[in-house]
């Protein structure tokens, strides 16, 4: 991962930094180089959205977006993974991986899509 600035994106995108969020966006200049990735939390909810719209997205629903934590700056999600000690490489969310019978139980019931 390394201490390059954008190193911080993966930290953010996949590693749980606050308790109860999985996932963060950033708003910060460095997503003019990347092409508007920091942009996570709304690329979840619209995934067809193309990365040039999600600014657009946040701007149109700010009531969505501005209330949940997110980042600035990289270099402090960086600097937050290292010190804080409530995070760590083990700091993300698990998936449970169900049985083929219980997928297929959930299907029966409507409750699964293909």
């Amino acid at each position: 991962m390394g201490l390059h600035p954008v190193a911080g994106h993966f930290i953010a995108e996949h590693y749980v930094m606050h308790e109860g969020q999985e996932t963060f966006s950033y708003y910060g200049p460095l997503n003019w180089l990347t092409f508007n990735v920091g942009y996570h939390n709304e690329h979840h909810d619209f995934a067809n959205i193309s990365g040039k719209n999600l600014p657009d997205v946040r701007r149109i629903a700010p009531e969505y977006y501005d209330a949940i934590p997110h980042y600035h700056s990289w270099i402090k999600v960086i600097y937050d993974y290292i010190v804080d000690d409530g995070i760590s490489p083990y700091s993300r969310t698990k998936r449970v991986t169900m049985e083929t019978k219980e997928i297929d139980a959930l299907r029966a019931r409507g409750g699964l899509v293909k």
